[in-house]
């Protein structure tokens, strides 16, 4: 069984590219913190390159920028080719089936005070304290 599940935050931009047959393909590259410290008390980070295909390749490119949350589900794969110095080259990358958007399209991704809560308020002020009256709501609302 060949299966990668990875969340993490996007360590550069998706750089999105079409093959000469006009397929989309996306890489990117995403941080994945590893859940143990160093010796110096520090979280590491692995980085893994990503690779998406077609339709998400697209999605990811528009909607996703360096620093934002991701889950990234697919499969690993090796592959090898000669760079120009004619060295063999092996890069292992996870090649994604799903990628799900886990930072709110609204955020603005600074590094200091990053929120990944969307419902959390900047106020504290609680929205659903009103004076007591009934909230206004058609059956055509319910999705049930």
């Amino acid at each position: 069984m060949n299966r990668v599940v990875l969340i993490g935050n996007l360590a550069r931009d998706p750089e999105l590219r079409y093959t000469s047959s006009g397929v989309a393909v996306v890489n990117f590259t995403i941080a994945v913190n590893r859940p143990f410290s160093n010796q110096q008390g520090e979280r590491e980070a692995d980085f893994v390159n990503v690779v998406a295909w077609r339709q998400l390749a697209e999605n990811c490119a528009n909607y996703l920028k360096k620093g934002r949350k991701a889950a990234v589900d697919g499969r690993l794969q090796t592959r090898s080719f000669e760079n120009q110095e004619g060295q063999r080259i092996k890069v292992t990358e996870v090649i994604a089936d799903n990628v799900e958007f886990l930072s709110p399209r609204s955020e603005s991704n600074t590094q200091a005070g990053y929120n990944n809560n969307p419902f959390e308020q900047s106020s504290s002020k609680d929205p659903f304290a009103d004076d007591g009256k009934p909230i206004d709501i058609s059956d055509d609302d319910l999705p049930f």
